[in-house]
């Protein structure tokens, strides 16, 4: 290790000090991720300035600082399972009838799907605006090696059906899914534990002494998962500097002034969208301004780390101590928003694609023929995709094989991917928020004295809203 590196840690080592004293201070959780942001960006920027993105030092520095960012996100990962299974079996447990699990999933899922449909649309609309074409980009090296890359996937792409995808949701080995070992895993847990909590449900009258022992023994197991989800949650403001850290000073700014349109025709999708999901919520009888402020943590989060599923269990702590959302509720949304119907990797990313790439083979992007096939493409195809790194480009193959588009020159956008996927992911996260909070409002659900205090209760706290 050389001195610089050091000097690179030892820097890195202050800032973190910084943010523990925040912490001992007992700083709001909010502005505690918020300076965690700005300290990475900071550090990030002069890292970058001293060394270059392709130094050496950058990178062993890099290696250390991802103890602290990736390992926080593999931790959350490590709660997501348990926190699913013991909330939606609890949940279940709650519910005065199997009509109202019917009534949430339905809901959900058809936010989630409609909502991807609105984002595909908007980026057709930005890549028109824009004028955004494929045509003429000159390919790198690594370009071309990505391009081969996705060119090799196509074939597994091309291999997925609606029917298949919805086959692989059912979880015939759950011990499997409950490691994550599948694209789908998610969802097969969230149905093996619906499985659970129906079972147990139908022994209340039969055998009662049963039930109320499960009863109990969920009630433990959810006590001591949330206080371990509290306890992770509670390392948000140092893994959100880190990530910054890595990602601003690994960015190579001339890659990005090269593509510069395709990032700003992406960010302007990514922000009318949002806008979408702040007027759905304003049309379910909820005030946009407050319902911003209080998923903002979850969202820096998820902009940072680019993980749909790790940002689950801030995501389901959000919806229920901060937007008043049944917990039932905040974590089918959650988990089910991790994998269908992501707005950004799945709605705006593919559709602009194929927009951009059309051109090439001599197709008009922008009549009816194209434009017909490809919502109905990206809104189905929209299920299954997976809520952690590559799940966009995942989306984009099933997108660009299905409308014979060469997929290649996907592989033209690998310089700037970080950068695009950091707000994609943000965008998903939100619509899963979206579609919770809005269904737990139309299921009269929400608790509305907590959706309207003004009291900064932090995610990683114990406490539940008063």
């Amino acid at each position: 290790m050389t001195i610089n590196v050091i000097l690179n840690l030892l820097a890195a080592l202050a800032l973190l000090g910084l943010l523990y004293a925040q912490q001992r201070k007992h700083a709001s959780f909010s502005v505690r991720v918020f300076t965690g942001m700005g300290l990475g960006v900071v550090l990030g920027a002069l890292l970058q300035a001293r060394y270059g993105a392709g130094a050496a030092e950058l990178k062993t520095t890099g290696d250390y600082l991802d103890i602290v960012g990736s390992g926080y996100v593999k931790l959350l990962q490590m709660i997501v399972m348990p926190l699913i299974m013991v909330s939606i079996i609890s949940a279940i447990l709650k519910l005065k009838g199997i009509n109202s699990l019917g009534k949430i999933s339905a809901l959900t899922i058809g936010m989630l799907m409609l909502t991807t449909l609105i984002a595909a649309g908007l980026g057709i609309l930005m890549a028109k605006l824009f004028q955004l074409s494929a045509v003429g980009l000159t390919a790198s090296a690594a370009d071309i090696a990505r391009g081969v890359y996705l060119q090799g996937k196509v074939e597994a792409a091309q291999a997925i059906s609606l029917p298949g995808m919805l086959l692989s949701f059912i979880p015939a080995n759950p011990f499997l899914d409950m490691t994550g070992g599948r694209k789908t895993s998610t969802i097969a847990v969230v149905i093996f534990s619906v499985f659970i909590g129906i079972a147990a449900t139908g022994i209340h009258d039969k055998k009662p002494d049963l039930y109320t022992s499960f009863e109990h023994f969920i009630q433990v197991a959810h006590a001591i998962v949330m206080r371990i989800v509290t306890l992770v949650l509670r390392l948000t403001p140092y893994g959100v500097f880190a990530l910054m850290a890595q990602v601003v000073s690994t960015s190579s700014y001339t890659d990005i002034l090269h593509l510069i349109d395709f990032v700003l025709a992406s960010y302007s999708a990514l922000i009318l969208m949002f806008c979408v999901h702040l007027a759905i919520v304003a049309g379910a009888g909820l005030n946009p301004a407050r319902y911003v402020k209080k998923i903002l943590p979850v969202l820096t989060f998820a902009f940072t780390s680019r993980s749909s599923a790790g940002a689950i269990p801030m995501s389901v702590q959000t919806q229920t101590l901060r937007l008043g959302t049944s917990e039932g509720i905040a974590n089918f949304a959650a988990s089910f928003g991790a994998t269908i119907g992501q707005n950004g990797c799945a709605g705006i990313y593919p559709a602009m694609l194929a927009v951009m790439i059309a051109p090439t083979v001599g197709i008009d992007p922008f009549t009816l023929a194209f434009i017909a096939p490809l919502l109905a493409i990206i809104t189905i195809g929209s299920v299954g995709v997976a809520g952690v790194g590559g799940g966009a480009t995942f989306a984009a193959l099933i997108v660009l094989s299905s409308m014979n588009l060469p997929v290649a020159l996907a592989g033209l956008l690998i310089s700037i991917e970080p950068l695009i996927d950091m707000g994609r992911t943000a965008l998903n996260v939100s619509g899963s928020i979206t579609a919770g909070t809005v269904t737990s409002r139309v299921l009269g659900e929400t608790d509305v004295r907590v959706f309207n205090s003004d009291a900064d209760l932090p995610i990683d706290s114990d406490r539940k809203a008063a």
